[in-house]
């Protein structure tokens, strides 16, 4: 079956944890569940309507980016200087072009900024203040640092700080000061992505996060770097991931899994759970991924207990995942 022939199909992810099934409301549930629908129906209808990928994963990011629900942009955690260091990456599958930003203070949504750089830049990664002055440049909107803030967050920050626990990856540490999430908070990685197949067989990838819970200052986890948290080629794979960053870097996740289809000639459920069920784990890595294959196979394996998840093709209607024993 050949790229070309294949259904249009979008997959995103808001993060993946241990799961607490019984330790939230109903209503905090539908929160999380109702904004992975909506953000699937809409890319549902881009697709249908002929969207290139790349346009499709980043709104989807863009508005997973808008809900303080997830940990990028509106929402995101705080660092251990009670800031906010926002990172992206968007990756377009047909030519290997790619854009990344890193701590980013200003732009209102770090995914546009990442595109903006493939696209109008002759470089590849920008970071901290000139990439948020790059974004001024390219006329992206500006917000002021607490436009990111929500309370919920900063109690979350300071409870892990009063706990003495140290640096609490992505969303972690949420579980101190709040009950309300389907996934346990203190071992929660909270990064957002989104990967598509288009109708004319172009792939396309693009990750975004808030980083960890009280993390040092200028650290940079997976989601912007290339290869790692975020990876898309026509030939093979496109691919979001979320969790231990600083493990995904090292076994270059996100590439690996197109490499073990490349050259070992792996299918896609293969090779996702050679690299998030058996490598990853060796070197401390928890987390998970979505991706689709250049024939339009969806996979959205993880190693922790629960992952937000969903897909949706061209012409269906969307599934949406939390738990491990689906739904």
């Amino acid at each position: 079956m050949s790229s070309a022939l294949a259904r249009p199909v979008l997959a995103i992810h808001g993060g993946a944890g241990t799961l607490r099934r019984g330790s939230m409301s109903a209503g905090a549930e539908q929160g999380y569940r109702q904004a992975l629908h909506e953000i699937l129906e809409q890319g549902q209808a881009q697709l249908a309507a002929g969207a290139p990928a790349l346009d499709v994963v980043v709104e989807a990011v863009r508005q997973l980016e808008e809900c303080e629900l997830f940990n990028a942009g509106k929402g995101a955690v705080f660092t251990a200087a009670a800031q906010h260091e926002l990172d992206a990456c968007v990756m377009d599958g047909r030519s290997l072009n790619a854009g990344a930003v890193a701590g980013l203070r200003r732009t209102r949504n770090p995914v546009l900024l990442a595109r903006a750089v493939m696209e109008r830049s002759p470089h590849l990664l920008f970071i901290g203040e000139a990439a948020d002055e790059l974004a001024r440049r390219y006329g992206l909107e500006w917000v002021e640092p607490d436009w990111f803030s929500v309370p919920q967050r900063l109690e979350q920050l300071r409870r892990v700080q009063a706990s003495q626990a140290g640096q609490v990856l992505d969303h972690d540490g949420q579980a101190l000061s709040l009950g309300e999430g389907p996934l346990d908070e203190r071992h929660k990685f909270g990064t957002v992505g989104a990967v598509a197949l288009d109708a004319q067989g172009h792939l396309a990838a693009a990750t975004s996060t808030g980083g960890m819970t009280n993390k040092q200052p200028g650290r940079v986890g997976d989601s912007p770097i290339v290869g790692a948290g975020c990876y898309a080629n026509d030939a093979t794979v496109a691919i979001s991931s979320t969790g231990t960053g600083e493990a995904f870097i090292r076994a270059c996740a996100a590439h690996d899994v197109s490499a073990l289809m490349a050259y070992a000639g792996l299918d896609l459920r293969s090779a996702c759970e050679r690299v998030v069920m058996d490598k990853l784990p060796q070197l401390g890595g928890e987390g998970g991924m979505v991706a689709v294959s250049a024939r339009g196979e969806v996979c959205l394996p993880f190693n922790t207990e629960g992952m937000y998840r969903g897909y949706v093709r061209a012409g269906e209607k969307p599934w949406v995942g939390i738990y491990r024993d689906a739904p």
